[in-house]
Parts: C-alpha cells; sequence; structure tokens
C-alpha cells in the first residue's frame, strides 16, 4: 500500500481519513470497532484506548463520522452521529464540570469541559444539570431530546480540543494508528 505525504499529513492532523468517515461502524459493549468496509475493503479492528465510555447504551452504531472542515467556516461534520433512541440515558463520556446546558439554535445541547480543557458537545439532549456542575464519568447527563440532524434519530457527538474540532473516535480508541510505509 502507498501512501502519500498529504494523505499522512491528513491523517496526523485529525482530517477524515477513509476509516473513521465510514457510515458503518459499530462498536460492541468491549468498545471494539469493527467495520465491514475500510479503505479499499480492509476490515479494521480497533480496540478502544480513550478510556471514555460511550454516551449511550447499545450497539454503539456510528451513522455518520467526522469530516474535518478545511477551514474554521467550512462545510464538514464536527462530530459522529452516534444511533440513539429519543429518551435514550446520556452519560458523560469521562468527568468533567459543565460547561453549557442550553438550546443553540434550535437543538438542546450539554457541554462538558474535562480538566485538561477538552469539550465534549452532544445533542439534541435535554438536562437539568446547570453550568457549573461536576459530571463523573459515566455520570447521567440527561436524555436524547427531538431535534437535531438525523433522520432517525441519533445523538450528535462533538469534541473540541484548543478550540479545534477533532475525530471524537480518538478517545473512544477508533482512529486507528497512523504508520509511515516505505515509499516504492
Amino acid at each position: 500500500m502507498l501512501v502519500s505525504a498529504a494523505a499522512l499529513t491528513l491523517a496526523l492532523i485529525g482530517a477524515p481519513d477513509p476509516v473513521s468517515a465510514s457510515v458503518a461502524d459499530h462498536v460492541s459493549d468491549s468498545g471494539l470497532i469493527e467495520r465491514s468496509k475500510g479503505p479499499a475493503g480492509v476490515v479494521v479492528h480497533a480496540t478502544a484506548a480513550g478510556g471514555w465510555v460511550w454516551p449511550v447504551a447499545g450497539s454503539r452504531n456510528v451513522v455518520r463520522g467526522f469530516e474535518a472542515p478545511a477551514s474554521r467556516y467550512s462545510a464538514g461534520h464536527r462530530g459522529i452521529d452516534i444511533a440513539a433512541n429519543t429518551g435514550a440515558d446520556v452519560v458523560s463520556p469521562t468527568a468533567g464540570t459543565v460547561h453549557f446546558a442550553g438550546v443553540v439554535v434550535d437543538r438542546s445541547t450539554v457541554t462538558v469541559a474535562t480538566p485538561d480543557g477538552v469539550l465534549i458537545s452532544m445533542e439534541p439532549v435535554t438536562s437539568e444539570l446547570v453550568v457549573g456542575a461536576s459530571v463523573a464519568k459515566g455520570a447521567k447527563l440527561g436524555v436524547v431530546s427531538t431535534g437535531g440532524h438525523c433522520a432517525n434519530g441519533c445523538l450528535h457527538l462533538g469534541v473540541r480540543v484548543e478550540g479545534q474540532y477533532v475525530s471524537p473516535l480518538r478517545y473512544f480508541g477508533g482512529v486507528p494508528r497512523a504508520v509511515l510505509l516505505p515509499m516504492r
């Protein structure tokens, strides 16, 4: 397999790779991501190394992956969409503090700030938590509500590091490690 310098650069800086942007990602309860179609039909398996827990119970079906925008104001998909039923409990992927809880445009949103400054936003989530509330890893934040951009219901989860959106799968162990291959 030949990897271009541009593809390697994009993979290292967090741009969408063909694997994490797959529409058929399924994650088991153990955190193992199984994809039936990776790049060029390759089956990819990655174990959860990030230590975060999934925000909704169930099969962890990622219905839409992360797609990094070309610039801060360009189109993209700044998170992942996880299949979830309306009314399903939403838990905090890791410990932190409620940074925001309210409505953004027409979607109820909860954002958790981790101690190291990572912001985790989830929507649509109805929550009774208030800004400043401490949350433990796995603590209930609220429930999946209506709205959002998935036709059949989902939870959108976005992650920002120093103001830049990154693939949330990094924290769930779902982005394969970059490997340098010799040029032929």
